[in-house]
């Protein structure tokens, strides 16, 4: 046996247990990590988690498991993680909708989605977009013209009452003169594009990878994408401020991975850059691009906080507008 090694035992067998114990725990991940997906298995949420968990995995060399926790809109899994042990083995694969809505929508909210929680990046978003029926407009600006001369009559509808994408069609409404548009709320998109195809319903709101089948198939007209540019696997679509002339109209379903507050400096360090080196592999992307959801690339902790705060400053008049309250 050669000396360094000799020295090298020497050494190990002279440190006490707890100090090597102690050295174990600082190495991170030293076990699978935990990523809980707040909604049920199959929906767009837990497709794109899996597919980044798989990328996060291999960035970290170390395995990343997707849990479905679902029930109360997200706020079972989204309590979960905030309970868990600021360790980083237990992680959340939030949204829009459950950190950056809950809060504004809640008659009583169980956590708050910045404080209680350590943000580790926006990995992504879908965009809203707005579809017509065949048979009526098809154009975004003459939809609202018509409904314009029409107040009370046109109705439209939305995946659900308080969802992300009812809110953006609010929204829309608002920047649109406050026109009177019914809402018809749905069960998921599920009930709700039948709908519009089958014309109880003028246009309807919806993420752009819902509605594309149905847009290619000529079944249905998207009219606008609520994003900042064209994407390119709709480019014949334009964008609502391309469509009717507003600014900064951007409402994206993004996506927030997560962990308890408190998160250690290296281990919040650790899962940023391997989220970055994630989120920035090409498969990933390709993937993701076939989804219609946009990556982000250059997320940081601190960045991914910031964009929580102004989407609910965004958000708020908008809310308070409708005056919904969910339980």
């Amino acid at each position: 046996m050669k000396r360094r090694e000799i020295i090298k035992l020497g050494l190990l067998a002279a440190t006490p247990s707890w100090m090597l114990a102690a050295q174990a725990q600082t190495r991170f991940p030293a076990k699978p990590i935990r990523l809980i997906v707040p909604f049920p298995a199959g929906g767009p949420t837990d497709v794109f988690a899996r597919v980044y968990a798989g990328k996060l995995a291999a960035a970290l060399g170390q395995a990343v498991v997707v849990d479905n926790r679902s029930g109360a809109s997200g706020a079972i899994g989204s309590l979960e993680v905030k309970n868990a042990a600021p360790d980083g083995y237990t992680l959340l694969f939030g949204t829009a909708s459950t950190g950056g809505l809950y809060n504004l929508l809640s008659r009583a909210p169980q956590y708050d989605s910045v404080r209680d929680f350590t943000h580790i990046a926006i990995v992504g978003g879908a965009p809203a977009a707005f579809a017509a029926n065949p048979a009526m407009p098809q154009t975004l600006g003459a939809m609202l013209d018509m409904a314009r001369a029409t107040p009370g009559k046109m109705q439209y509808g939305s995946p659900g009452q308080g969802t992300y994408l009812h809110l953006a069609a609010e929204w829309l409404k608002k920047e649109a003169g406050n026109l009177d548009i019914q809402h018809i709320p749905y069960r998921g998109s599920a009930q709700a594009l039948p709908a519009l195809i089958g014309g109880q319903v003028a246009w309807t709101v919806d993420t752009l990878g819902s509605l594309l089948p149905n847009h290619k198939a000529g079944k249905l007209k998207i009219m606008a994408v609520a994003s900042p540019t064209r994407l390119a696997i709709a480019p014949d679509v334009p964008t609502v401020d391309q469509a009717i002339g507003t600014k900064n109209f951007d409402a994206v379903l993004w996506n927030v991975v997560a962990g308890p507050a408190g998160l250690p400096a290296n281990v919040l360090e650790t899962l940023s850059a391997a989220s970055t080196r994630a989120m920035n592999d090409p498969a990933l992307q390709e993937q993701l691009a076939s989804m219609a959801i946009s990556p982000k690339l250059d997320s940081t902790p601190a960045s991914a906080t910031a964009y929580i705060k102004r989407e609910m400053e965004k958000w708020r008049p908008v809310v308070q507008a409708t005056g919904i309250k969910l339980e």
